[in-house]
C-alpha cells in the first residue's frame, strides 16, 4: 500500500518503498492506483431536489462570496485614470466584452466544465490536483510540478490576506458617495469591521453560516435589479457580448488595452473557490448556483455599470452610482455584509488549507480547534487567524484605498489559475488518458489568456503586485523547509533504527521484566524499532505487558471510513504494530482510535496506557542537505510546534517524554 508515515512529531514521511508518491504525500490505495479510463462522473452528482436547493443556497454564500463582490471595484478600476482609457462608447463596449468573455471562458468553460471534474474523492483544490497527479519528486519534471503546486497553494494565502481588506474597504467606500465627510472614516471603519470579523472566528461559523446563503442571494438579486434598471435606459450596451468589440478595443488602444487586463482580471477573483470548495457542496449545486443566480446577476450589473458610464460619463464609483439616493445606506450595509461573507469564505479556506498542509507534512503542528460538534470541517486555527488579522489590518493601513489594493489582488488570482491549468494538464494526461494534442490544446488555450492577465499584473509590481508574491514566497519557504527538515530527520532515524524482527528475537531470548499496563510508541518507520523504545528499555530495564508501535498514516484522500481506519498485526512477544489511516482533511485523535481498535481485538484503556514520545533538540551543523539558514528556520519551527499530546488528543498525564540531541 502506498502511504506516508507520520512520526510522533505529527509530520508525514514518505514510505521508502513507495517511489510513485510525491515527497511528503501518500499515494492512492493500491486498489485505486491505476488511472481511470475516462473522466469520473462525480460524487453527489444528482442530489434530491430539496437537498439541491439547500446546497445551492449554501454555495452562494461560501463559493461565490468573493466573485460576487467584484462589481464593487472591477469596472471602476478598468476606467481608472492611470490606464489612459477614456469612457468613450467604443472603450466601454470593449471593456464589457472583455468582462463577458473572461467570465465565460475562465469560469464557465475552464472551471465549471473541465476542472471541477478533477476531484480527489469529492475534494478539490491545488493539493487535490497534486494528489491526483502524484508527481515523482526524484525526477526533474515531478520535482518542478510539486514545487509549482506548493507555490500555487502559497499564493492562495496571499489571496486570503487581500480579499478581506479589498472587499470590506470597497463596501465601506460607498459611504463616500453619500457624503465626502465619511472619507476620513473609511479606513478606521474598515479596520473595526475586520477586527470584529477575526475576533469572532474562535466562536465558529456554525450559527452565522446559516444566513450566509440568504444574504448573498439578496446581494445578487440587488446586483441584478440595479443593473436591469440602468440597462433599460441604454440597452445598446448588450451588443458587447459580441467578441469583436474586445478585438476592436485592442486594435484601437494597443499596449494600453493589454495593461487594462490587470483590472479586467478582477471580475474572475474567487474562481479557485469553485474548485477548492467542491467537497463542501458538489458539482451540481455549484453549477446550478452559477447559471441560475450568479452569472446572470454579475452580467446584468456589469452591463448596467457600463450603461451608466455611457449615459453620465462618470466613473468615480460606478457601482454605488447605480443606487438611488434613498437606498444608498442600506446598500452600503448589504455590500458590507456581502464583503464579510466573502472574507469569511477565504478565512475558513485558509484554516482548511493549513490543516491539509499539516497532515501532508508541509507545515508544523498548530492548534486546531473544532468549532462544531456536527461539522468536522469547521475548524479554527488561532495562529493562522492572528497572522491573517495582522496582515489584513497592516495592508489596509498601508494601502488606504481599494484602488491601491486592486494592483496587488490580480497577481495572486491569476498566478494560482495558471498553476491550476498546468496541473490539470498533467492530470488529464496521466489519469484520464487524454491524448497529448487534446491536453496541450486545452492548456495552451487557457495559458495564453491567463499569462496575458499575469503579464498585465506584473507591470504593477512596484505598485502593490509584489505583496502576494512576498506572502507566497514566504509560505513556500516555510513549507519546503519543514518538509525537507522532516525528511532529513526521518533519514537519520532510519539509519539508526533496529529492525523489528531482531528486536523481537532479542526479547524472546532475553525476556525483560514485564509490568502491568500498555505502552504506546509512535513511530514513522514500519520496519524499525523507534529509538524511544530502545532508550526506554535500556534505561528502565522493563517493558509493559502490551507494547504498541503506532504509525499515524496520512493518505492522499480527504477522509477514511472508520471500518478502514486501523490495521493491527501481532509481531510477537505481545508487541503490536498499529497503522491508523487518516485523510488529509482529518485530524488524528488517539482516544477515538482506541475505541476503533476494539473491533480488531485490541482492547486498550487510556487510564492503563503510557505514551512514550521523543523530543529532539536540534543542533544545527554545516552538514549537507539544507542551507544553514533553513536549518535554523526548521529548528525554530520544531521548537514552537504544538506538542503532540494536544494535537493527537493524548492525555498529557499519560505521557512520558524522552529527550535526545540530533545534529542536522
Amino acid at each position: 500500500m502506498n502511504r506516508s508515515e507520520q512520526d510522533d512529531s505529527g509530520s508525514t514521511r514518505q514510505d521508502p518503498g513507495n517511489a510513485d508518491a510525491p515527497a511528503g504525500q501518500a499515494g492512492p490505495p493500491a486498489a485505486e492506483a491505476g488511472p481511470p479510463a475516462e473522466e469520473p462522473a462525480g460524487q453527489g452528482e444528482n442530489p434530491p431536489r430539496s437537498r439541491l436547493l439547500v446546497l445551492t443556497l449554501g454555495a452562494l454564500g461560501v463559493v461565490y462570496g468573493d466573485i460576487g463582490t467584484s462589481p464593487l471595484y472591477a469596472i471602476r478600476e478598468s476606467f481608472h485614470p492611470s490606464h489612459g482609457i477614456g469612457p468613450t462608447p467604443a472603450n466601454v463596449l470593449g471593456v464589457l466584452s472583455l468582462v463577458f468573455w473572461a467570465l465565460t471562458l475562465i469560469i464557465v468553460v475552464k472551471y465549471l466544465t473541465f476542472v471541477l471534474r478533477a476531484d480527489n474523492r469529492g475534494e478539490g483544490g491545488t493539493l487535490a490536483l497534486l494528489a491526483l497527479y502524484s508527481p515523482r519528486p526524484e525526477s526533474r519534471k515531478g520535482w518542478a510540478i510539486l514545487m509549482l503546486g506548493l507555490f500555487g497553494t502559497s499564493l492562495l494565502y496571499g489571496e486570503g490576506v487581500i480579499t478581506p481588506a479589498i472587499s470590506v474597504m470597497s463596501a465601506v467606500e460607498g459611504l463616500e458617495v453619500a457624503t465626502p465627510r465619511f472619507s476620513a472614516f473609511v479606513v478606521p471603519i474598515t479596520i473595526a469591521i475586520l477586527l470584529g470579523l477575526f475576533l469572532l472566528q474562535k466562536h465558529g461559523t456554525a450559527r452565522i453560516s446559516a444566513v450566509f446563503g440568504p444574504i448573498t442571494l439578496a446581494w445578487f438579486i440587488s446586483l441584478a435589479a440595479l443593473g436591469l434598471h440602468s440597462i433599460a435606459r441604454d440597452p445598446g450596451v448588450l451588443v458587447a457580448v459580441n467578441p469583436w468589440y474586445a478585438v476592436q478595443f485592442f486594435l484601437d488602444n494597443g499596449a494600453r488595452a493589454f495593461l487594462l487586463l490587470g483590472s479586467v482580471v478582477l471580475v474572475i477573483t474567487g474562481a479557485e473557490a469553485l474548485y477548492a470548495d467542491l467537497g463542501h457542496f458538489g458539482r451540481k449545486p455549484i453549477r446550478t448556483g452559477w447559471f441560475a443566480v450568479v452569472f446572470p446577476a454579475l452580467l446584468l450589473n456589469y452591463f448596467g455599470q457600463g450603461a451608466y458610464i455611457l449615459t453620465h460619463q462618470h466613473i468615480e464609483h460606478p457601482f454605488f452610482d447605480l443606487v438611488p439616493r434613498w437606498a444608498l445606506y442600506p446598500m452600503v450595509v448589504l455590500a458590507t455584509l456581502a464583503a464579510i461573507i466573502a472574507s469569511q469564505a477565504l478565512i475558513s479556506g485558509a484554516f482548511s488549507l493549513t490543516r491539509q498542509a499539516i497532515q501532508l507534512g508541509y507545515f508544523p503542528r498548530l492548534v486546531i480547534v473544532h468549532t462544531s460538534a456536527r461539522e468536522e470541517g469547521q475548524i479554527f486555527i488561532p495562529q493562522v487567524n492572528t497572522a491573517l488579522m495582522v496582515s489584513c489590518i497592516a495592508i489596509v493601513i498601508g494601502f488606504r484605498s481599494s484602488s491601491a489594493l486592486a494592483a496587488a489582488y490580480g497577481l495572486a488570482v491569476v498566478g494560482t489559475m495558471s498553476i491550476t491549468t498546468i496541473l490539470f494538464y498533467n492530470v488529464a494526461r496521466s489519469r484520464w488518458n487524454w491524448s497529448g494534442a487534446r491536453a496541450l490544446a486545452f492548456a495552451a488555450f487557457f495559458l495564453v489568456i491567463e499569462l496575458a492577465f499575469l503579464g498585465a499584473n506584473l507591470v504593477k509590481f512596484l505598485h502593490g503586485a509584489y505583496l502576494p508574491l512576498i506572502i507566497g514566497a514566504a509560505l513556500f519557504t516555510v513549507m519546503t523547509t519543514w518538509k525537507r527538515g522532516r525528511s532529513i530527520m526521518s533519514a537519520i532515524f532510519e539509519r539508526n533504527a533496529l529492525p523489528v524482527h531482531l528486536f523481537v528475537d532479542e526479547i524472546a531470548k532475553n525476556p525483560p521484566h514485564r509490568v502491568p499496563g500498555n505502552a504506546v510508541f509512535p513511530t514513522a518507520n514500519p520496519e524499525g524499532v523507534p529509538p524511544v523504545l530502545l532508550h526506554h528499555l535500556k534505561h528502565n530495564k522493563m517493558l509493559h505487558e502490551k507494547v504498541i508501535l503506532l504509525s499515524l498514516v496520512t493518505e492522499e484522500v480527504p477522509h477514511i471510513s472508520e471500518s478502514e481506519r486501523a490495521e493491527v498485526s501481532l509481531l510477537g512477544a505481545e508487541l503490536y504494530r498499529v497503522y491508523a489511516r487518516y485523510g488529509f482533511m482529518e485530524t488524528p485523535d488517539v482516544q477515538r482510535l482506541f475505541l476503533n481498535l476494539r473491533r480488531h481485538g485490541l482492547h486498550l484503556k487510556t487510564a492503563e496506557t503510557t505514551f512514550y514520545l521523543g523530543r529532539e533538540t536540534l543542533i544545527v551543523t554545516g552538514r549537507k542537505g539544507m542551507a544553514k539558514w533553513r536549518k535554523r528556520l526548521f529548528a525554530f519551527m520544531q521548537r514552537n510546534a504544538q506538542p503532540a499530546t494536544a494535537f493527537f488528543n493524548i492525555p498529557p498525564n499519560r505521557v512520558v517524554e524522552l529527550g535526545a540531541q540530533l545534529e542536522i
